[in-house]
């Protein structure tokens, strides 16, 4: 189980991660853009924002991520913390105390990358990803 920093950015995080890699001595790595999973609701030319890729820096994953197109940017909402868990039960069951003084952006559920996946802004204003690693 994991808790990883996730970094958003407003359309350059491609060149940020690249930056990152090369500081660290990192090869670059996958990158999986919008365009891949969400083609037909994008607004055009958004296609190839990065919505994931990660670094691992001194055992640490660090995650990153374009700003969802269409969804306004700001510095402040640019942090969530990403809680990657081989558990469902205990992702489902920290989801839930969560949401209940907190809003939901995405409910759990399963996605392409992750059989149990949500997000949501808890009740101190702490952007959160909940997603299942087997």
């Amino acid at each position: 189980m994991a808790l990883n920093p996730y970094l958003v950015f407003d359309g350059n995080t491609r060149e940020v991660v690249q930056y990152y890699a090369k500081v660290f001595g990192l090869e670059e790595p996958q990158f999986m853009t919008f365009g891949s999973m969400h083609s037909e609701h994008l607004p055009a030319g958004t296609e190839d924002l990065i919505m994931h890729t990660y670094l691992e820096i001194a055992g640490t994953k660090l995650m990153f991520s374009d700003n969802f197109p269409g969804t306004p940017y700001h510095v402040g909402n640019n942090i969530t913390l990403a809680y990657v868990s081989g558990d469902e039960s205990a992702i489902r069951d920290a989801f839930e105390k969560l949401k209940a003084e907190g809003s939901v952006q995405m409910e759990l559920q399963e996605t392409p990358w992750s059989k149990c996946y949500g997000s949501l802004t808890d009740k101190y204003q702490i952007q959160w990803q909940f997603s299942h690693e087997a």
